[in-house]
C-alpha cells in the first residue's frame, strides 16, 4: 500500500487530499484546505503555505506527492502568485524526501471521471465514488486535490502492470 500526498495549488487556498492506494483499490484517508489570509504579504502566504504543508507530511507520513501543473488560459494575473505557491509546496514535498509527480487538469479529470473536460461537479461526484465518501468532498479544491491523488494511483498502477 502506498501513501499518496494529492495536491491543488493556489495562494488563496490549496487544496490536498490524501489516500493509499492499493493496486485499484483506493481507501480515502483525509482532505482538506490551506487556506492564506489576503491581508499577510506574498512572502507571508507563501510561508504559511509551507508550514501548513510540511505539518500534513509530518502528520499522515506519505511516500509519494502528486501536485497539479499550472495552466492558464484564460486569467494570467494569477499565474505568477500560484507558481510561487507550486513552487513552495514541491520544496516542501522535497524537504521531506517525497517522490512528486505532475499532471495537467485534462490528464486528472480524464483519469476521474474518463472525460478530459469534465466539469468540477463531475469530478467531485466521482471522487465521492471513487472514495466511498458519504458526502461530496468540499470545498472543490480539496476534491480537486483528492482527484490528483487518484490520477497518480491510476497512472502508477498503469505503469507497473
Amino acid at each position: 500500500m502506498t501513501r499518496i500526498l494529492g495536491i491543488d495549488p493556489g495562494t488563496a487556498i490549496v487544496g490536498w487530499g490524501v489516500i493509499d492506494a492499493d493496486g485499484s483499490r483506493i481507501h480515502h484517508v483525509a482532505h482538506g484546505c490551506i487556506t492564506t489570509d489576503s491581508v499577510l504579504s506574498d512572502a507571508q502566504r507563501l510561508a504559511e503555505i509551507a508550514r501548513d504543508i510540511a505539518q500534513i507530511i509530518t502528520r499522515y507520513t506519505p511516500q509519494e506527492a502528486a501536485v497539479e501543473r499550472l495552466f492558464f488560459a484564460k486569467n494570467h494575473t494569477t499565474v505568477i502568485p500560484v507558481a510561487q505557491a507550486r513552487g513552495v509546496l514541491l520544496a516542501a514535498c522535497a524537504n521531506a524526501n517525497l517522490s512528486i509527480d505532475a499532471y495537467t487538469p485534462s490528464q486528472v479529470k480524464q483519469s476521474v471521471t474518463g472525460h478530459g473536460r469534465a466539469q468540477k461537479h463531475q469530478v467531485q461526484l466521482m471522487v465521492q465514488k471513487i472514495c466511498t465518501l458519504s458526502d461530496l468532498p468540499t470545498p472543490d479544491d480539496a476534491a480537486d486535490a483528492l482527484a490528483v491523488a487518484i490520477c497518480h494511483a491510476a497512472m502508477r498502477n498503469s505503469v507497473q502492470m
